[in-house]
């Protein structure tokens, strides 16, 4: 049998699986761990039928599931981390000095502002997210604003931070599959970086206008419920600053994650010297249980642990299991190779480039495939066509690691949806950088003049 598979047979596989998945999810509400199945064995009876062997099937599974058992290991840490800071105090902290210092009025430009440069500084949006996020994202339920509009702002800044910073994976990543020199990349995604900066920027200040329906009498109310049930303390900032510390000692995610969790133990046991070591075990693993006896508190800082993570984990390893049997079949190659055919101009190709990244979010939900795969494929047609390899990094960072926050069986979105618990079709209309980016980096793309030096075209 023949085991090639056309161009017709792989966008009417994209087809169905695209429809099943998004009528399960978007058109009916349910989880999506159960329509990615049914989309594997989809695939899997396609590919018995042309002829695949099952080592070839398992083949795939394996090659996709593999690139996540890093972020899975982190986010199983992220969320022990995440109730070990509650338990000693750091989040709450965190909230509390937060009141004194951010008026409600400016608080969702003030959000995105300081994710974004916690972003730059520790080069992880998750990091961003699980940390200082997670403190926002409660100080915006106690000051009356929507749960989504919070994470919206919490997660442009958070990737806007990622997408410029030196110690990002992902930035590493794209200036490298374009063979651009890494400050060279920065600096030319600040083109297309700044204009989104602004326009998310006024987008927070125009839905913040007026601050949250909470009072103020309501803010100091839960003010005192934290400092009455927490230890609110600088002494709980030394895991952040630990954060901080191993993110400018360059020392990778899982480390970095391992030395704040000691730390905060440590804190924890400053102010709980009888904490019993099983009481520490149960807490990393299923998470904190707050009993301030105040519901909205309770239910905000009732979070965090191994065990909080595991639908997180479930919903990436099928997603990924699907994006590799997609790429074992050569399904997403066949059509990338038929795209590259009809790009003729500086646009269409920028458009092209960032609709593969896009379209391998949608279709394998993985951000590092969505630099990877287009930027290999597209390298020689920017070459070719005498544009600078940077043009192409810049949009790889955009549409790829920027628009996976917006996919939710993507890692991205996934991990956002545990941590803070907003299903990514509801913060999606406020992700306004993730939405910006890719968009004015595609005009830009049609609007500026092409440089035609071949030194520009080998940077």
């Amino acid at each position: 049998m023949n085991k090639e598979v056309t161009l017709k047979e792989s966008l009417f596989l994209l087809v169905v699986l695209l429809a099943i998945i998004g009528a399960c999810i978007i058109g009916i509400g349910m989880d999506p761990q159960i329509p990615i199945l049914v989309s594997i064995g989809i695939i899997i009876i396609f590919a018995k039928m042309k002829g695949f062997s099952w080592d070839q099937v398992h083949k795939g599974i394996s090659n996709g599931i593999t690139p996540g058992l890093i972020p899975i290991l982190i986010f199983m840490l992220i969320g022990a981390l995440v109730s070990v800071w509650i338990a000693a105090g750091t989040i709450p902290t965190i909230m509390v000095y937060g009141f004194s210092i951010l008026s409600a009025k400016y608080f969702l430009p003030s959000v995105f502002l300081i994710c974004a440069v916690v972003g730059i500084t520790v080069g992880s949006s998750f990091t961003t997210i699980s940390t200082v996020g997670i403190a926002f994202f409660g100080m915006g339920q106690m000051m009356g604003y929507d749960s989504a509009i919070t994470t919206g702002a919490i997660v442009s800044g958070a990737f806007l931070g990622n997408n410029i910073s030196p110690l990002s994976d992902t930035t590493n990543l794209a200036s490298a599959i374009g063979e651009v020199d890494l400050f060279d990349h920065i600096k030319y995604m600040l083109r297309v970086v700044v204009p989104a900066f602004l326009v998310a920027l006024i987008g927070f200040a125009i839905m913040g206008r007026g601050g949250g329906l909470a009072t103020g009498a309501q803010i100091d109310e839960l003010v005192q419920t934290l400092q009455s049930s927490f230890t609110i303390s600088a002494v709980t900032l030394i895991p952040v600053l630990v954060l901080f510390l191993c993110a400018w000692r360059k020392i990778p995610a899982i480390p970095t994650l391992l030395t704040s969790i000691a730390f905060t133990i440590g804190v924890l046991y400053i102010f709980h010297p009888h904490t019993q070591l099983a009481d520490i075990s149960s807490l990393m693993q299923n998470g904190y249980v707050s009993q301030s006896g105040v519901e909205s508190v309770d239910t905000l800082l009732s979070r965090g642990g191994i065990q909080s993570m595991m639908w997180s984990v479930s919903l990436i390893l099928l997603a990924l299991a699907l994006g590799g049997l997609l790429v074992e079949m050569k399904i997403i190659n066949t059509i990338i190779s038929r795209i590259t055919s009809f790009v003729s101009t500086k646009g269409k190709l920028i458009l092209m480039t960032a609709f593969s990244s896009m379209g391998i979010n949608l279709l394998l939900g993985e951000q590092y495939l969505s630099i990877i795969l287009p930027g290999e494929a597209f390298k020689s047609q920017y070459d070719r066509m005498d544009l600078p390899r940077r043009e192409m990094s810049r949009i790889l960072a955009n549409a790829g690691a920027a628009f996976n926050a917006l996919i939710p069986w993507g890692v991205s979105g996934v991990f956002i949806t545990g941590t803070l618990g907003v299903s990514t079709l509801e913060y999606l209309p406020f992700a306004i950088f993730c939405i910006a980016a890719p968009v004015i980096n595609i005009l830009y793309g049609f609007v500026s003049r092409s440089a035609k030096s071949s030194q520009s075209a080998k940077s």
